[in-house]
């Protein structure tokens, strides 16, 4: 399927980018949320989530973060992973102010800066607005205004809009205003592990895979990678080409522990 123009899988967003994202399906989306925070992790970068006040507790948001790994947890711990609610990023007193909330999130900047951080990367569930009664062209200039805030190459953000609180013209607007939109899953799991399956069960002795574009794996994939390289004869050898990123992950699940196993590490580049 073709992707829309300015359309980015959530991994190779960048310090600086401020992009929106449609979600649906809670699980694909959580799949995004998921590769952003562990992206950003990773990166040195301190994770600022704003939820919805309904929505799950910030145990049950962790565990989800969690899956496959303990990163979220220590990160919570230590405060590189922060929840908040959004009524305290956007409705403080029951009422919503633009030039308060860009304030806001200028201070979370600032802090994550002061505590040593590389940035500050946000995701935002946008769905406070129709539950305040805020009038859609009011959000649309707020999106418009935060401009100046991505200048500083200290942040980034998703703002999260779920269809079946907001109108699909509005939601073509904010595709529009956003200059980035980020595609709802970062990849099919399963389609993922039968190619790869089908790579290393064939009988060449040495297999190269060039996942230079691959930013983030989830752990049950990287899991994959490393027991079916492990399983072929001592004398096979399977050469991973990868960013850094996809390396700390591979190398924290037991990658050098594998003789048949490669890593070809190349240099994150800035888009």
């Amino acid at each position: 399927m073709e992707l829309p123009e300015r359309t980015v899988p959530v991994e190779r967003l960048q310090l600086g980018d401020h992009a929106c994202l449609e979600v649906g399906d809670g699980e694909s989306s959580w799949a995004v949320f998921t590769a952003y925070t562990r992206t950003s992790l990773a990166r040195q970068e301190k994770v600022l989530l704003v939820m919805d006040p309904d929505d799950l507790q910030d145990d049950e948001v962790v565990a989800l973060l969690d899956r496959g790994g303990i990163e979220a947890t220590k990160a919570h711990t230590n405060g590189q992973l922060s929840l908040k609610r959004t009524p305290q990023m956007y409705l403080p007193d029951g009422r919503f102010q633009k030039e308060r909330t860009i304030e806001a999130y200028r201070t979370e900047v600032e802090r994550a800066h002061h505590e040593g951080w590389a940035g500050l990367r946000v995701a935002a569930d946008m769905s406070w607005a129709p539950k305040a009664g805020l009038d859609e062209h009011i959000l649309l200039d707020y999106e418009a205004s935060v401009a100046p805030l991505f200048a500083d190459p200290l942040f980034t953000a998703i703002c999260w809009y779920d269809r079946q609180r907001f109108g699909r013209t509005l939601l073509d607007d904010m595709a529009r205003v956003h200059p980035l939109r980020v595609t709802e899953a970062p990849g099919a799991r399963t389609d993922f592990v039968a190619i790869l399956r089908e790579a290393l069960t064939r009988q060449d002795t040495h297999t190269v895979l060039d996942l230079r574009d691959l930013c983030f794996m989830e752990a049950s994939c990287a899991w994959q990678l490393i027991t079916l390289a492990g399983s072929l004869p001592p004398d096979s050898e399977v050469t991973v080409r990868c960013g850094e990123l996809l390396a700390l992950v591979l190398r924290q699940l037991g990658a050098d522990g594998v003789p048949q196993l490669v890593l070809e590490v190349t240099e994150e580049s800035v888009r």
